[in-house]
């Protein structure tokens, strides 16, 4: 009896839209060799490949956390009060350019950025203004922040200071993560190695004074939208994750203390079961690289948690209702993967920062995830799906072949400084280009189904009024503040910079002071220098 053959198909062959080969038909011999209990295991079971809580949403559903920020801190102020009050459950502050680069509104450098593209903060002033009414004991923060990161985690502390909140009860994240600023976005101040020395400060600090802050978000996100195959994102960030708690170990800290507190981030594309894959590898290599490799015992040191946020690089400006549709599913694809915080983009984001109206649809689409669709009711509901297993297992494969060729060149430090992942993100954003240009893949409202004469879509503009307002209450906080006493604690900054303690202590001081954060990141570079990446082509 002749076998069937195969229908006719559309094209010669099939991949995700990272490139990798998806076969016609997934079966029992496509995971052949896998063990369960070994490979896959129960859910809130080693080596978390279902998920590190046994009961999943059941339990209790992810965190909603908007990404917010712009103009004035009492502009954002004003946006996140919208937000809690629409039901959101966590903040997330995305800061101005000119902040993420260490620079005052007064600096040259940051003509026509001031308030941009997110909120300006220059001292703890505009960190008070921006958390006003909003009582930092009873909420947890997401700060998107990593070069001046201990500079505005300092502020966040001495504002929960100044209402009352103990340090030892503050929950929330810092982003924190320099690695992925030289692999991927480039908003980096100090050379690698003192930076690390800067992340290695918070994490030995709050581990005596913050215990349960996340001291910081290992972050795909960025990498991916820099041009990374979902593969490239997952072994980066982990392996961005191994170089940070190989530097705590170095310092002396011990694993246990330390790793429960890092948490990761990663992106949502459109590619469905291929970044439902990457999160189920991603629990499972994490768990057994903190357990094989660093000896970790503590249960909580080989659970990894991660936030997800949709792909911002997958919007497009044509047709933007159709973002809805897009985050709508990637959402979903980070709730079936077990993502423990979620933000969804707005419609809008391709255009300009979201309006109030785009952002509460943005957060109603997690709700109506979590409360209507019912994919909450079950833990891990594609788990034992061939096609799910055998992407997992090729997922892990994959990063273990680039975590060996980092350790060859002497982990993620000396890789960077030699421009590897830079390289290999560039190659793969190149390729897919390629295809779309060729119409291999296929952009609705781009490169197919495009409408002609669109009409403009109404956005939120940010004037150069936020600006003014910064220079403005920046000379004024100057004016009032002890000057000699920020002089000094700039000094004590230096001094600690030089030597080998820890950073955040002075830096704290600094803050008090009402120093500004391109005081403080100028002190630093005035010790360490600033860096300057070599051209990779």
């Amino acid at each position: 009896m002749k076998s069937a053959t195969p229908d006719r198909q559309r094209a010669e062959a099939f991949t995700t839209i990272s490139g990798r080969p998806i076969d016609r038909l997934y079966t029992s011999d496509s995971i052949a060799g896998v063990d369960y209990a070994r490979d896959i295991a129960d859910p809130g079971s080693f080596p978390y490949t279902r998920g590190i809580h046994s009961s999943g949403y059941r339990g209790k559903v992810w965190t909603m956390r908007q990404f917010a920020g712009f103009g004035t801190p009492e502009e954002t102020n004003q946006r996140y009060k919208q937000l809690l009050a629409a039901g959101g459950t966590g903040l997330s502050v995305a800061f101005d350019l000119p902040t993420l680069m260490g620079r005052d509104p007064d600096d040259p450098l940051s003509l026509g950025e001031v308030g941009k593209c997110g909120v300006s903060v220059v001292t703890l002033a505009d960190m008070e203004r921006l958390f006003d009414g909003i009582a930092l004991g009873d909420i947890t923060t997401s700060m998107t922040i990593n070069s001046p990161a201990p500079m505005i985690f300092a502020m966040y502390l001495a504002v929960a200071e100044k209402q009352g909140a103990s340090w030892k009860t503050l929950s929330g994240t810092l982003q924190n993560d320099i690695l992925k600023e030289f692999i991927a976005q480039k908003e980096y101040i100090f050379p690698p190695r003192p930076s690390m020395r800067l992340i290695t400060d918070i994490f030995e600090f709050c581990v005596k004074e913050v215990p349960k802050w996340n001291t910081i978000s290992v972050s795909g996100y960025h990498i991916r939208e820099a041009g990374a195959t979902a593969l490239q994102e997952l072994a980066f960030t982990l392996r961005d994750g191994i170089e940070y708690v190989q530097y705590g170990v170095d310092a002396g800290l011990d694993v246990d203390e330390f790793v429960p507190r890092i948490s990761f981030f990663f992106n949502a594309h459109s590619d469905f079961f291929e970044e439902i894959a990457k999160y189920r590898a991603a629990r499972k290599i994490w768990s057994r690289v903190m357990r094989e490799r660093f000896g970790a015992k503590d249960e909580r040191s080989l659970k990894l948690r991660f936030h997800t946020q949709t792909a911002g690089v997958s919007l497009t400006a044509q047709q933007p209702y159709n973002n809805v549709v897009r985050t709508a599913l990637q959402a979903l694809s980070a709730v079936l993967g077990g993502t423990n915080s979620l933000h969804t983009n707005s419609l809008d984001e391709a255009l300009a920062l979201p309006t109030a109206e785009a952002a509460t649809l943005a957060l109603r689409t997690q709700q109506i995830i979590a409360h209507e669709t019912g994919v909450t009711n079950m833990v891990d509901p594609l788990g034992g799906s061939y096609f799910i297993e055998r992407l997992t297992l090729d997922m892990e494969e994959g990063t273990y072949k680039y975590f060996d060729t980092i350790d060859r060149m002497g982990g993620m430090v000396a890789a960077v400084e030699q421009g590897y992942p830079q390289r290999e993100i560039a190659e793969s954003s190149y390729r897919f280009q390629q295809a779309v240009e060729k119409n291999d893949k296929v952009i609705v409202g781009v490169n197919a189904y495009v409408e002609e004469d669109e009409k403009p879509h109404p956005i939120l503009y940010i004037d150069d009024a936020a600006a003014h307002a910064q220079l403005a209450r920046t000379a004024e906080v100057k004016a009032r503040r002890d000057e000699p006493r920020v002089v000094a604690a700039l000094a004590a900054l230096r001094e600690c910079a030089r030597g080998t303690g820890n950073t955040m202590y002075p830096l704290l001081d600094c803050v008090r002071a009402y120093a500004t954060v391109g005081e403080m990141c100028n002190a630093l570079r005035e010790v360490w220098g600033e860096y300057e990446e070599v051209p990779s082509i």
